[in-house]
């Protein structure tokens, strides 16, 4: 009964989201919904374990989160309104919680790490504005709701000694209130052949506390041997196009509206008397049955 009620109420989301009636009342969206579902119960692992990240890397996932992989989570995705992700590994949901953390992995080449020595904060911004404002018009034309950028979260930092990369960015739907402000927490590891993420989409009044969940999963993530930041080989391997500034300036900012329209999803969720005093991971966790060791 639960899991009937929940897939009727996840067309009526995606509704509210995309403002496209005919596809709410569309059977066929409701049984892509549970296929996508039904896929995830099967494949999904639950914590504590280790997850290998392709060839790249392995990622260790405590207890109370599950990691749902690919194709699974691409078809989580789409089914939440989003288009395909080539970069998407997975997605990792709380069994208690309203919010998900969405891990990629990008083969842009070797980062060079140089100018975060002497980066400008505000202008980081700016670039990260106009590549928004860019993306809009993209959304505009696929009929997606225009998104802002608000400001920062908490501003960009990199650690030279382990390679990774902290930064958040604070969004809104154009035409909402400024109550309904989501964030994207992007967390960074780079590696020898290109780079990991895991950004956290949440609201902005939880991320004090949902932060911790995110840095403490970039810890436990570790790349194997011969594919760390160190192995690097200047006389064999890809440099990338593009540093640690147009990592999130540019390449960054055509991301922000996935997150934003995963955001939408998040927030309208809790607002649904349906599913009231039950958080997103715990009703999700209902229905897909807890693997016991």
């Amino acid at each position: 009964m639960i899991a009937k009620q929940f897939f009727k109420w996840l067309i009526a989301l995606l509704f509210m989201v995309s403002g496209h009636f005919a596809y709410a009342q569309n059977a066929a969206a409701e049984a892509e919904m549970k296929a996508a579902f039904d896929e995830a119960k099967k494949v999904m692992q639950a914590g504590p374990a280790e997850i290998k990240l392709i060839d790249q890397a392995v990622l260790k996932v405590p207890a109370g989160q599950f990691f749902v992989p690919m194709p699974a989570a691409g078809r989580i995705m789409r089914a939440m309104g989003n288009s395909s992700i080539e970069s998407l590994l997975g997605a990792i949901f709380p069994e208690q919680g309203d919010w998900m953390i969405v891990a990629e992995y990008e083969k842009s080449g070797y980062i060079k790490d140089d100018d975060a020595k002497d980066w400008n904060a505000d202008d980081l911004l700016k670039s990260l504005k106009e590549g928004t404002e860019q993306g809009n018009k993209e959304r505009a034309q696929r009929g997606i709701p225009e998104m802002q950028l608000v400001g920062w979260a908490e501003k960009p930092n990199y650690d030279a000694v382990t390679h990774r990369l902290v930064w958040s960015a604070i969004t809104k739907d154009k035409q909402a209130n400024n109550d309904n402000q989501g964030v994207n927490y992007n967390t960074y590891a780079l590696g020898r052949e290109g780079y990991i993420s895991l950004n956290l989409v949440t609201a902005l009044n939880d991320l004090p506390q949902q932060k911790a969940i995110a840095k403490d999963l970039l810890g436990h993530l570790e790349f194997t041997d011969g594919k760390r930041y160190n192995d690097f080989n200047i006389s064999t391997d890809k440099v990338a196009e593009y540093g640690l500034a147009a990592l999130i300036g540019g390449v960054a900012a055509k991301k922000l509206g996935l997150f934003a329209l995963i955001f939408a999803f998040l927030a309208k969720f809790a607002k649904l008397a349906l599913v009231a005093v039950v958080g997103l991971g715990a009703l999700i966790g209902k229905l897909f049955g807890r693997k016991k060791a």
